[in-house]
């Protein structure tokens, strides 16, 4: 008999992409002396910009995956809708457009090799229709918390039981497994009810009780409340049970170290003592207007801390990226002479991780993106919480309130997530010490979790053992059907 393949089907974005190509790795990893392949569809994404991207995303992990079974698929390319409200919308209406394509690429492996699995990104709910219909299991892999599964999980009846707008609600909305929610911390797609992108999330929130299982990108030791409210069936109406969840993470890549000579952030992070520079980063697709950028030089400058600030600029029109920055139109006259020696201010892409693991970073302001909050974590570095957009106001919160490895920072939502200079100087000084207890306690908290997180994937840990149940259920599946 050929070969078993798990099919994953990821999204485009790097952050959807990425960890689930590192999962598939793992997964082949952990089937022991079962002969599993992987094979990865990929949606050609809308734009030739991030097109360009992913294809050096999968070279890179052709390269990772020397010697691993691992195959991609480039799925036909699909004409994107162009009267979407958001990107939720765009996304969920772009990925149903690969439905014909998806099931015939499936039907393709079929004749030839079983199909033990499909693997789904979170905005890929739609297929699982097609799984059942070509009687392949299907499982959901959810790369942000158990936080925000638990918020998806839960909104459909939350939407329900809420009349108006979230923000209008009285009281704080229930999630199960955390502290109670403040109305301004629920995830930016569901803040305006009439909107598609609110409906689309609850969509996928009712699809995901529908999968044979949900792999999350989390660590049982990271979330064991919220992961325990999932599995006792509090998040649907009625207890209705949840599919099996396997926490394996954190699922994170780590490519090969660079060739010297090191990167320019780095080399400036050499010359600064242990634990003194507090990173600023905001993600692939956060950036910052003059207004707000401003607002930042003048709490760092007043902070008295070193600093390495990852600035970039508002996108093209027409586009969602982020460009590099023009540190002279963004930034006060004077600000990179007064700051020099102290800080610095990079306009572009940096290497995130190389940088987190770096012995001279004391902290880490972050956008609260779960794939920084995991390499944070898993570095040690204790995070000032500014999240701007999709999940992000919901992980600052849990990762504050329910995970006390942050510091909260305020920010006005009404303003596009603003936040005063004064505001930007108290959260680093809270971050990098100067007698805070709070910053103390948060420090604490960040290396306890680097602990957990190390070991839940060592030998023996937690997700180790998931990963490896997740391996045995899905050969299980095929030994049940061996028709397949």
């Amino acid at each position: 008999m050929a070969t078993p393949t798990v099919v994953l089907l990821p999204v485009w974005g790097a952050g959807h992409l990425m960890p689930m190509l590192e999962a598939g790795k793992r997964l082949l990893a952990s089937s022991g002396g079962r002969a599993l392949s992987v094979t990865v569809l990929v949606m050609r994404p809308p734009t030739e910009q991030q097109a360009s991207e992913v294809e050096g995303h999968i070279r890179r992990a052709e390269e990772a995956a020397a010697g691993l079974d691992v195959r991609f698929h480039r799925l036909p390319a699909v004409e994107p809708p162009t009267d979407h409200e958001g990107p939720v919308e765009f996304i969920s209406r772009t990925v149903e457009l690969h439905e014909p394509h998806v099931r015939a690429a499936i039907s393709g492996l079929l004749p030839a090799s079983p199909v033990a699995a499909l693997v789904l990104d979170l905005f890929c709910t739609p297929f699982i229709d097609v799984a059942r219909e070509l009687a392949v299991p299907a499982y959901i892999y959810f790369t942000c918390n158990a936080a925000a599964l638990s918020f998806f999980l839960r909104l459909p009846a939350l939407c329900e039981e809420v009349a108006g707008e979230f923000e209008d609600m009285d009281g704080a909305a229930d999630i199960p497994g955390l502290p109670p929610v403040p109305p301004l911390s629920l995830p930016t797609p569901v803040m305006e009810r009439t909107k598609p992108e609110c409906a689309w999330y609850a969509y996928h929130g009712r699809r995901f009780a529908d999968a044979d299982g949900i792999v999350v990108n989390t660590a049982a030791e990271l979330e064991q409340g919220v992961l325990s409210a999932i599995a006792d069936g509090r998040c649907a109406r009625g207890g209705r049970p949840p599919p099996t969840l396997y926490p394996i993470g954190p699922v994170i890549s780590f490519p090969p170290p660079t060739a010297p000579p090191p990167h320019d952030c780095v080399r400036w992070l050499e010359t600064q003592p242990p634990a003194s520079v507090a990173f600023l980063c905001f993600g692939s697709g956060g950036f910052f207007t003059a207004a707000q950028a401003h607002e930042v030089a003048g709490g760092l400058e007043r902070s008295g801390h070193r600093f390495l600030w990852v600035l970039r600029g508002p996108p093209a029109p027409g586009s969602r990226q982020p460009t590099d920055a023009d540190l002279a139109e963004l930034l006060p006259e004077g600000f990179v002479e007064r700051t020099r020696g102290r800080g610095l201010v990079w306009p572009t892409a940096v290497p995130q991780k190389e940088i987190l693991a770096h012995a001279a970073v004391g902290g880490f302001v972050t956008h609260c993106g779960w794939n920084s909050m995991l390499e944070s974590l898993w570095f040690g570095a204790p995070m000032a919480a500014w999240p701007l957009y999709a999940e992000q106001h919901l992980n600052a919160f849990a990762l504050v309130a329910a995970m006390g490895a942050a510091v909260a920072v305020e920010v006005d939502r009404a303003r596009g997530n603003f936040v005063e200079a004064a505001e930007v100087e108290r959260a680093v000084r809270e971050l990098m010490g100067g007698g805070e207890e709070a910053g103390r306690r948060v420090r604490e908290k960040a290396a306890e979790m680097k602990a957990a997180c190390r070991n839940a994937v060592g030998d023996g840990g937690s997700s180790t053992a998931t990963l490896k149940r997740l391996a045995n259920d899905i050969c299980q599946q095929l030994r049940r059907d061996p028709a397949k």
